[in-house]
């Protein structure tokens, strides 16, 4: 009889285990979110208007007071908020090759193409306006390019934000790998907490609400 009772009890935490499992699984990659700055690695690059994606995230990790450290194919840092967490993937790929690295973590973390979130630059928006996407092309994007190449699809969410497009005919590689002006540098502060403020949202309130929220201002 013993045996039999202890049996039972076995089976029965068997059963729940699997149960407990099988919720887990389901529920965490919903509540883990990859956010991938993008830029180029190397002093030289850090204050230029390209490199506003990994402004943005060395933005989110000093407000949740994190470190970066050095992984493969980029630098990577981890956070909670609200019951979700925020993956952030500063790639070393540069540029170019930016899709290796998105590709890489998305397995990695295991984390699905609507909970990924790119943060990149973009010549069509006035400097620091916010726009949040779910879908698009690369708009001549060298990065965005790659990680559509890399993921065969243009469905991936990505959040721009605008440098404008102040420079002359042919200026266009100078200006986007130009630092940025005295005027930009004292807006930049606050558009970067606007930035933090915004992905938080894209993890917790859903990304039509984010973009209802944040698109234009």
């Amino acid at each position: 009889m013993l045996f039999l009772f202890l049996l039972k009890i076995e089976q029965m935490l068997s059963f729940f285990g699997r149960i407990l499992s099988t919720t887990k699984d389901n529920t965490d990659p919903m509540r883990k979110f990859l956010i991938v700055g993008l830029g180029n690695i190397g002093e030289k690059y850090e204050e230029t208007r390209h490199n506003i994606g990994f402004k943005v995230l060395d933005q989110l990790a000093a407000e949740e007071n994190i470190s970066f450290e050095t992984v493969k194919l980029g630098d990577r840092a981890e956070f909670k908020w609200k019951g979700r967490t925020f993956v952030l993937i500063k790639p070393s790929t540069f540029m170019n090759l930016s899709g290796k690295a998105v590709n890489y973590w998305m397995q990695k973390e295991k984390v699905q193409v609507e909970n990924l979130l790119i943060v990149t630059d973009d010549l069509n928006l006035p400097f620091g306006t916010l726009r949040i996407k779910t879908k698009g092309s690369d708009g001549g994007h060298n990065g965005l390019k790659d990680i559509q190449a890399q993921l065969n699809t243009s469905k991936y969410p990505r959040f721009r934000f605008g440098i404008s497009d102040e420079f002359s005919k042919g200026n266009q590689i100078d200006y986007v790998l130009g630092e940025w002006d005295e005027e930009e540098q004292k807006k930049l502060p606050e558009r970067l907490k606007k930035s933090a403020e915004a992905i938080r949202s894209f993890g917790t309130a859903g990304v039509n609400n984010t973009m209802n929220t944040f698109n234009g201002k």
